[in-house]
This record gives structure tokens, C-alpha cells and sequence, in this order.
């Protein structure tokens, strides 16, 4: 597969979706058939149901050379550019790459802060402050495939209409098995340890913790990675850090066996892609930090403090631009309704902003040098029905939360950006209780049912979070 890193947070840069023709780009349907009515500088237009639309330029087959190598020809030859090689131009529809025919102009470009097309070669890109910043984000073509899907189920025109405004939103690819990341390259949440999420069952992955199961992950996963970004050197890259694994050793050592069984990988499994990707000049790696309703009491971000500090210092010469909180998670990022109290079991900071603005100062203290945030507002946008803070699975009342941007909140310089980085509509873990990979939070009363596995499409949950969205789509 042709690939374009671009600024992910495992998604990436440039913010425009593909589209069959021109018209699409421009809120207009393509045509059915090829009745001229009117031309100008955009294209052919046609007039089909008395609605205008748009005629898409017949291919040319015989210059289309994409078919040679097995990918079918755009529809258009105005077709969006999303990618340039030795080859051509391609473009990307219904979820999978396309080759636009010879002699086409393009559409706008994608991938490059410059405007310019992606390509494995040119200058050495160095990211420098906010890698947010200043840069269009990308559209995942991938979860624009699963949103047409969830659309096709609708009969409600108003939640079709909030559906198609999700698909022009970025949001993050998840690389969570070694054969991902030798077929895809733009997925960019890193997910994949000896042992992972050793406190949750549905989510568990496929390396075990054993010492066999951490030489795989070093060769065939962050090896493999590092040769992807060391190819694609001239555009930003964001990495999102192992979801749960360090939150898992500041509290759940003790408790949790698979956890203490765990803990060695989790070590050198950081120290080592922080050595390796850490020193690339074009990558930002942010670590994940759990959520407030499981740091945020002070012991806990205390001990966050001297685990983060050490694991950062492990990886040396490798850098970390900063850390991620709430992925996958529902907790408001302001919540003025609780505070530090028996309903909030004296947790001195019930949202997000309240843990962020308290951890920044305590990893300062602790004496890590480079902290900054990318929050993930995925599915917080409502408070949701869970009785207990700590309710992770797939919980009712979901809304989408605030859309990807950079520097989002006046007076919070270290707050890189709200992303997306859990795609909505994506479960959480099955709740069938027969399933090997049943946990029991998943069949928690607030835990919506039935519920299929783990990152496998739940419509009901997508319909709720787009119905509660906040700001409404």
C-alpha cells in the first residue's frame, strides 16, 4: 500500500477527505449520468432531482497506470492528490488507494505543511515547539470506510447529516498488532507491548510477557516502525505512547499479578522505542497518563511523577515532547458540578483540566523537562451515565467532544491540542460473557449492550455520540 505519514497522533496531517468528484469537495453530489448543463472553472456540472452536481472526467484507462499494479484508476482526474511517487499521482476512494490519470492537474494537496506532495525523499523535516501547530490535519480514509458503513444503516436524515460532518474531522489510526504495521503506515498509536493492558481483559494483546514476545516487539514492531519514519524523514510525525502501560505500574503493581508479570517489558519496551524513535528530529512521542479518575489523586500523580521521570531518563538519548491523558475515555475535560469530596472520593481533580494543570507542575517537580499535553476529546463531550468514575467500557450517554485543534485553551501553553485519538463508534470490549476476552466492567450496568469486541464497529454507541455531541455537529 502506498503510504503518506503525516501528523498523527496516530492519524496525521491535511484535512481534507477524499472525494469521487470535484463536486464533493464543494458540498455538491457527483452525477449519475453526463448531461453538461453548465462549466466553469471548477468542472462539468449537471442538474440531477433539481439539485446541481457534479460530472467526473471519464479516466483514461490507457494512461491510467495504476492498473498495472493492481490498483484501479480514479474516478476523476481531478481526483484529490494525497500521494506522488516514481509512478504518479494517487489518490484515495472508498477506503483504498487509486492511481489519477496522466496529465491531471490534481486537486489540493496532502501531507506537507509546505502544500507539496508526500514522498519518501527530501530535506530532513525538524519539528520544533507544538507540532500541532500550523499544519492541516489528516482525514483517515480508513474511518471515513467505517462511517459510510454506519451511515448506510440510517433512515434519520438530521443523524446522517451529523454523521457525514464526522468523516471531515481527523482522528487517530491504532497500530495494535505487528501485521499492521508491515501493511499500513499511517497508523500511529503505538500499542503493541509484551503483556499490554495487564489490568483490563478485552483489551489484552497479542505478545505475551516473556522475554521471547519483547525481542518481537523490538524487531518486527518498533524496528519496522523506525524504518517507516526514518524513509518518510521529511514531514512530522506524532506518536501516542502504549495506552494504560504506565498508568498500570503506578497503580496496579501490587493488585494485579499480570501486571507485576508485566512490569520488566513495560521498562525496556519504553526505554527501547524511546532510543529509537525518540532521536528522530521529525517525531513528537507523547506517553500516556491514564485520566484523572485514575492519577489524579496527589500519592498517585506523586509516584506518576518518579515512574515517567525514570522511564524518560531510560531512553536517553531519545526525547519526549510531552504526554496524553483520557484515551479511550470518557471523563469532561471541565466538570464544575464536582470536586474534592465523598462523590469524588477526595480526588482533587475530577476533570481533566483540573489533572492536567496539577500532574504539568508535579512532573516539573519531578524533574522531567519537556511536558506538554494532547488531551483526547474523542468521547467526552457528555458527562456520561457511569455511577463510578472508574467505568471504562463502552459507556451510555457518550458524546463527541471538543474537535481536533491546537492549542486550545487560552492560558494553557502547555496543552498542545484536543485530538482525537479513540475513534468514536469503535468499541471498548465485547460484553458477551462468554468471549474469552469478556471483562466485567464490560457488563456493568451504565456499559452499553450487547457490545462487539474490542475495536470492532458498535453502531448503537457511534448514533449516541454523535446524537450527544458537544458542541452539536
Amino acid at each position: 500500500m502506498k503510504a503518506s505519514i503525516a501528523l498523527t497522533a496516530a492519524a496525521a496531517l491535511v484535512a481534507k477527505a477524499s472525494a469521487a468528484c470535484f463536486a464533493e469537495r464543494l458540498g455538491y453530489p457527483c452525477c449519475s449520468g453526463n448531461e453538461v448543463v453548465y462549466t466553469d472553472n471548477d468542472g462539468k456540472w449537471g442538474v440531477e432531482n433539481g439539485n446541481w452536481c457534479g460530472i467526473a472526467d471519464a479516466p483514461s484507462q490507457a494512461a491510467c497506470w495504476s492498473l498495472s499494479q493492481g490498483y484501479p484508476c480514479c474516478s476523476s482526474s481531478n481526483a484529490e492528490v494525497w500521494y506522488t511517487d516514481a509512478s504518479g499521482k494517487w489518490g484515495v476512494e472508498n477506503g483504498n488507494w487509486c492511481g489519477i490519470s496522466t496529465g491531471s492537474t490534481g486537486g489540493s494537496t496532502g501531507g506537507s505543511t509546505s502544500g507539496g506532495n508526500v514522498t519518501p525523499s527530501g530535506e530532513q523535516y525538524t519539528i520544533s515547539g507544538n507540532p500541532f501547530k500550523g499544519v492541516e490535519f489528516y482525514i483517515n480514509p480508513y474511518y471515513v470506510e467505517e462511517v459510510d458503513g454506519a451511515i448506510a444503516q440510517m433512515s434519520d436524515s438530521s443523524l446522517i447529516a451529523k454523521a457525514e460532518k464526522m468523516k471531515t474531522y481527523s482522528n487517530a489510526i491504532w497500530l495494535d498488532t505487528i501485521k499492521n504495521m508491515q501493511s499500513w503506515l499511517e497508523v500511529f498509536v503505538v500499542y503493541d507491548l509484551p503483556g499490554r493492558d495487564c489490568h483490563a481483559l478485552a483489551s489484552n494483546g497479542e505478545l505475551l510477557a516473556n522475554d521471547g514476545d519483547l525481542a518481537r516487539y523490538k524487531s518486527e514492531y518498533i524496528d519496522v516502525i523506525e524504518g517507516h519514519l526514518k524513509n518518510y524523514k521529511s514531514q512530522p510525525v506524532v506518536l501516542i505512547v502504549e495506552p494504560d502501560s504506565l498508568a498500570n505500574l503506578v497503580t496496579n503493581l501490587e493488585s494485579t499479578p499480570a501486571c507485576a508479570d508485566s512490569e520488566k517489558y513495560y521498562l525496556e519496551g519504553h526505554a527501547y522505542l524511546i532510543k529509537k524513535l525518540g532521536v528522530l528530529p521529525h517525531v513528537a512521542m507523547y506517553l500516556d497518563i491514564g485520566h484523572a479518575f485514575w492519577l489524579g489523586w496527589d500519592d498517585n500523580r506523586e509516584k506518576a511523577g518518579k515512574v515517567y521521570a525514570k522511564v524518560i531518563s531510560s531512553g536517553s538519548p531519545g526525547k519526549v515532547r510531552g504526554f496524553t491523558d483520557n484515551v479511550s475515555n470518557y471523563t469532561p475535560w471541565e466538570d464544575p458540578t464536582l470536586s474534592r469530596g465523598p462523590d469524588t472520593e477526595w480526588n482533587p481533580c475530577p476533570d481533566e483540566k483540573r489533572y492536567l494543570e496539577a500532574i504539568s507542575k508535579d512532573f516539573k517537580s519531578a524533574g522531567i523537562e519537556s511536558v506538554y499535553f494532547v488531551s483526547d476529546s474523542s468521547r467526552n463531550g457528555k458527562k456520561v451515565d457511569r455511577k463510578h468514575p472508574g467505568e471504562w467500557c463502552n459507556q451510555t450517554g457518550v458524546g463527541v467532544g471538543a474537535r481536533p485543534q491546537a492549542s486550545p485553551v487560552s492560558g494553557m501553553d502547555y496543552l498542545d491540542a484536543f485530538y482525537w485519538i479513540k475513534p468514536l463508534g469503535e468499541s471498548d470490549g465485547t460484553s458477551d460473557e462468554s468471549a474469552a476476552r469478556f471483562d466485567g466492567y464490560c457488563g456493568h450496568e451504565t456499559a452499553m449492550k450487547p457490545a462487539p469486541e474490542a475495536g470492532q464497529w458498535f453502531q448503537k454507541h457511534f448514533e449516541q455520540g454523535i446524537k450527544n455531541a458537544n458542541p452539536p455537529l
